[in-house]
């Protein structure tokens, strides 16, 4: 069985663009843009608590600490599309949403895995990248190194892309093997974590417990709440819970903006994030800017930027508006034969409240065992 985590994993910084892959592919779906509205992605609040850790010793490293959450905690909202607060200088915070299973935020000196211990934690799984502990200055070799010199108490890593939903989708079948396999090795208590714990950490755990330990996904992510604010990304986990039961599909789409009056058109959103842009080519002959891009089947959300400005296309699919009155354009890149099983597979899992049959966890399960370690 094949695992779909053949990805390039990236070191790149926050907001950095994520690059495509390519495939022969047998049919498109061409959409028509054109200028109309001038809206940002939807946001919600989130804030994380933070509990005693290890903080920064003066009042300069305070200081310096202190902006650098500042302007993390901006990238975070802009990227997540929910307002989102994270302050590093406070130290580690985390919360038990099982008596087995804690969410939380990184480790930021060896001391943190003492405490740790002394809850009962035998792995500590890091999402991190390394460019995600170069930027608050963690020394990871150090935790690492003191960590599984113990003995008792395991560290590893299993890397995704901070505030990128699309990466996380191609990474969680990978990265919840890596993490199925180290609970049963291990026992005990387990530490999930990214930076903040808002994200990618909370969204892991979901996966989880949707796809191991038997819980539908609406009463996961309850659940979740109910223990630790945070912000995971659902249509993530519905995409990789369906690629894992029916392949992973690619089809080629076209985006199309007629318009000779403007110098740039970029399209943000899709399956590199709102912090990225993708720019457009122009044809001459036709006078319309397009872009030719392979997408896995789910949906995605986007917007086209003009000269600039922020646009969406009411001729086009449109979310519903959050409370700010805000929306977006999204495409649903399906399977050709909608009464195909891979398409009543994805229908029902990318519902409002999506469960797993005990085969489709048996698959699930083989699956997981199946997938290659990783380094």
């Amino acid at each position: 069985m094949n695992c779909l985590q053949n990805l390039p994993r990236s070191s790149a910084l926050p907001l950095q663009s994520l690059k495509s892959q390519s495939g022969k592919l047998p049919c498109a779906v061409t959409l028509l843009g054109m200028v109309k509205g001038n809206d940002l992605p939807q946001t919600r609040i989130v804030v994380a608590k933070a509990v005693p850790g290890s903080a920064p010793s003066t009042e300069n490293e305070t200081s310096k600490a202190e902006e650098k959450s500042e302007t993390y905690s901006q990238d975070m909202t802009v990227a997540m599309g929910a307002v989102l607060t994270y302050r590093h200088e406070l130290g580690m915070n985390y919360n038990f949403i099982l008596p087995d299973l804690i969410v939380g935020s990184c480790l930021q000196t060896p001391a943190d895995v003492d405490k740790l211990r002394d809850i009962g934690v035998k792995t500590i799984f890091c999402l991190q990248q390394d460019s995600d502990l170069e930027y608050f200055g963690v020394d990871i070799a150090a935790i690492r190194q003191y960590a599984n010199s113990s003995g008792d108490i395991q560290h590893l890593r299993a890397e995704i892309r901070d505030f990128d939903a699309f990466d996380l989708r191609m990474r969680l079948p990978a990265v919840v093997s890596k993490l199925y396999k180290a609970i049963n090795r291990n026992g005990g208590v387990t530490y999930i974590h990214c930076t903040a714990g808002l994200g990618r950490a909370p969204a892991t755990a979901l996966a989880y417990m949707f796809w191991v330990q038997g819980y539908k996904l609406s009463e996961a992510h309850k659940l979740l709440m109910s223990k630790r604010s945070c912000f995971p990304k659902l249509d993530a986990i519905k995409s990789a819970t369906a690629d894992i039961l029916t392949g992973l599909k690619k089809k080629p789409v076209t985006f199309k903006w007629r318009g000779v009056d403007c110098s740039t058109v970029e399209i943000s959103g899709l399956d590199v994030g709102w912090g990225q842009r993708i720019p457009l080519s122009y044809d001459k002959d036709q006078g319309f800017w397009f872009l030719h891009r392979e997408l896995p089947e789910g949906q995605y959300e986007y917007k086209y930027i003009v000269d600039g400005k922020w646009v969406c296309n009411e001729y086009e699919l449109i979310t519903g508006p959050n409370k700010d009155g805000h929306v977006n354009n999204y495409v649903k890149v399906i399977d050709d034969d909608p009464s195909s099983i891979s398409a009543a597979i994805w229908t029902r899992l990318i519902g409002d409240d999506p469960d797993l049959s005990t085969n489709e966890r048996l698959i699930i399960t083989q699956f997981l065992e199946a997938c290659p370690d990783e380094d």
